[in-house]
């Protein structure tokens, strides 16, 4: 991690219950920059100690958020900065009025994703977009403020999009394979999923990956983002794996890219967040790996504490131009860990001063 600051923001946490609100928690332990003072969940959450609360991941329950009293969400008592875990069915009306009463929200939720004022953000591709912020203000009249990061697939999609746009990706084709954990808890059923591949995920999955890869790689003009023209086409499944989503990429060119200029890319691939060594930036965003069957979830996922991509499998396509294997942890770079990471660089820019 970066060195640390003092003294830390305290930050909240809205759906601190849920499996990404646990995610959050497990990535804020001994933050250098953060600090959990307040947690936010529904009614039937709510006057309990945490540490009362079932805890489903693999690491140990922090003790110093285990003595917090949740609260009802809503604003007030909670610091300035809080992230969101709340599920879309409720985060839009929460996450607006956090905002308006003056707090920032960094959220992991979907509902304000492709409003065209709030940026949707992977900070090694476009922290330009974190500009969008003081027009949103005005625009809404929030003393606060809404920063979204992507769906989980599209993070990992992005960001390998992300590191080859010098040669100008036109046309993405794009198949998932998505874990169970990227459906909450309880999710899919084990009878559904064991031994078995569903060929659909509910709730926009593939317009979700479509539309946001296109914001995220746009440019900003005039106070706007004019959306990137790359066309995507994407194919989601849930398969019977914990954590990583898998993804199977095929790309067209408007360039003609060499094998080792394509490789080149991915593996110089930076960004601010490691300008800036934010604390849980990776070394290297987009990882490579050279061996024939690599990566895998059960190899691969954890590793650079989840918060890098990798990538593997480089090869000519005769469809499009290249294709590709990239994975990443869907509820860490994908969710809680991407967060955190926004309002890392938005600390570093000034913008939580």
């Amino acid at each position: 991690m970066g060195p640390a600051r003092a003294p830390k923001i305290d930050v909240g946490i809205l759906g601190a219950t849920g499996m990404v609100g646990q995610q959050f928690i497990a990535q804020l332990a001994g933050h250098p920059w953060f600090r959990i003072t307040w947690l936010g969940a529904s009614e039937r959450s709510e006057g309990k100690k945490y540490r009362d609360l079932t805890w489903r991941l693999s690491t140990a329950m922090p003790d110093e958020v285990g003595e917090l009293t949740v609260e009802h969400a809503v604003p007030g008592r909670a610091p300035r900065l809080v992230f969101s875990a709340l599920d879309a069915s409720v985060a839009g009306e929460v996450e607006q009025a956090f905002a308006a009463a003056g707090h920032v929200v960094v959220s992991n939720a979907r509902n304000f994703r492709m409003d065209p004022l709030v940026p949707l953000l992977i900070p090694e591709v476009n922290p330009d977009h974190l500009s969008l912020v003081p027009a949103q203000q005005q625009a809404k009249g929030w003393s606060g403020a809404i920063v979204t990061n992507p769906n989980c697939s599209t993070v990992f999609l992005a960001m390998s999009l992300a590191a080859l746009r010098q040669f100008d990706p036109a046309a993405v084709s794009v198949v998932t394979l998505q874990a169970a954990s990227g459906a909450g808890y309880p999710g899919v059923a084990s009878m559904d999923l064991l031994g078995n591949v569903i060929p659909f995920i509910p709730g926009g999955e593939e317009e979700k990956i479509e539309n946001e890869t296109k914001k995220i790689l746009g440019s900003l003009q005039n106070g706007h983002v004019e959306p990137h023209p790359v066309v995507v086409s994407a194919h989601t499944t849930r398969v019977p794996v914990v954590n990583g989503h898998t993804e199977m990429i095929g790309v067209r060119f408007e360039k003609n890219p060499s094998r080792e200029d394509v490789l080149n890319a991915f593996t110089s691939f930076r960004g601010r967040p490691q300008q800036h060594r934010l604390p849980t930036a990776p070394v290297r965003p987009i990882i490579y790996l050279e061996e024939a069957n690599r990566p895998q979830p059960r190899l691969d996922v954890d590793r650079e504490g989840g918060m890098a991509v990798f990538v593997g499998r480089l090869r000519p396509c005769p469809v499009l131009g290249y294709k590709f294997v990239a994975l990443g942890h869907n509820t860490i770079r994908g969710a809680a860990g991407a967060a955190v990471l926004n309002a890392e660089l938005m600390s570093a820019e000034g913008m939580l001063d």
